[in-house]
């Protein structure tokens, strides 16, 4: 059995660990684990940059991967404590996002600015105990390559985005999007749709039989 494996079957050991990592009731890792831990644990890719005032809050146990070339500009925030974070290569984070796993993100991604994209959900049906005091969920994000995220944009947990999409700014993601496909709107719907045939974006009311490719 493996170290990990060891601390998920101890509780104590867990919450032990857990509070060493980071301060009870904040989400933020503790300083030594920024400057020390995590830098042995989770990948940047060569020319991979991060600009200085972001709020990187990254855990260990969970993954943090940047790809080679790829930026996560000023006032961003992205935290893994829930689920890994990955993030392709040669990707754009604009800034004032805020990346909260799990998420994965392809390749040749544009965010742009204050885009949030949260695998995580509060729980509420207990009316009788207050919803920060209630469980959390988690879903899966998952971003296509070569996709435009405009600004504004929220991307809700359990979503799925495909290959070459572009998000419209302001819209809000509650469903699966097919690849090559604009979406808008609040819930985001799908408004243009690439047809193979014709070589060109259409209207989704004017296309009549969209094949879509793999994510």
């Amino acid at each position: 059995m493996s170290i990990a494996d060891k601390i998920k079957g101890n509780p104590k050991l867990k919450a032990l660990v857990h509070r060493m990592l980071i301060p009870k009731g904040e989400a933020r890792p503790r300083l030594w684990v920024k400057l020390f831990l995590n830098r042995f644990i989770h990948k940047r890719g060569a020319g991979a940059t991060i600009r200085s005032r972001t709020r990187i809050d990254v855990v260990p146990f969970n993954q943090f991967v940047l790809g080679s070339k790829s930026v996560i500009e000023d006032f961003s925030t992205v935290n893994n404590g829930v689920g890994d974070v990955i993030i392709g290569s040669n990707t754009l984070i604009g800034m004032g996002n805020v990346l909260i796993g799990p998420i994965s993100i392809g390749n040749n991604v544009i965010f742009a600015q204050n885009v949030v994209a949260s695998g995580l959900n509060h729980e509420y049906q207990d009316i009788n105990t207050p919803i920060l005091q209630q469980n959390v969920t988690t879903k899966q994000i998952t971003i296509g390559d070569d996709c435009w995220i405009a600004a504004n944009a929220v991307i809700t947990a359990g979503v799925t985005i495909g290959k070459h999409c572009v998000i419209a700014a302001g819209a809000v993601v509650t469903k699966d999007i097919p690849p090559y496909t604009v979406a808008a709107g609040n819930p985001a719907k799908p408004i243009k749709q690439y047809d193979e045939e014709l070589k060109e974006w259409v209207r989704s009311d004017r296309l009549v039989k969209f094949k879509p490719k793999d994510i």
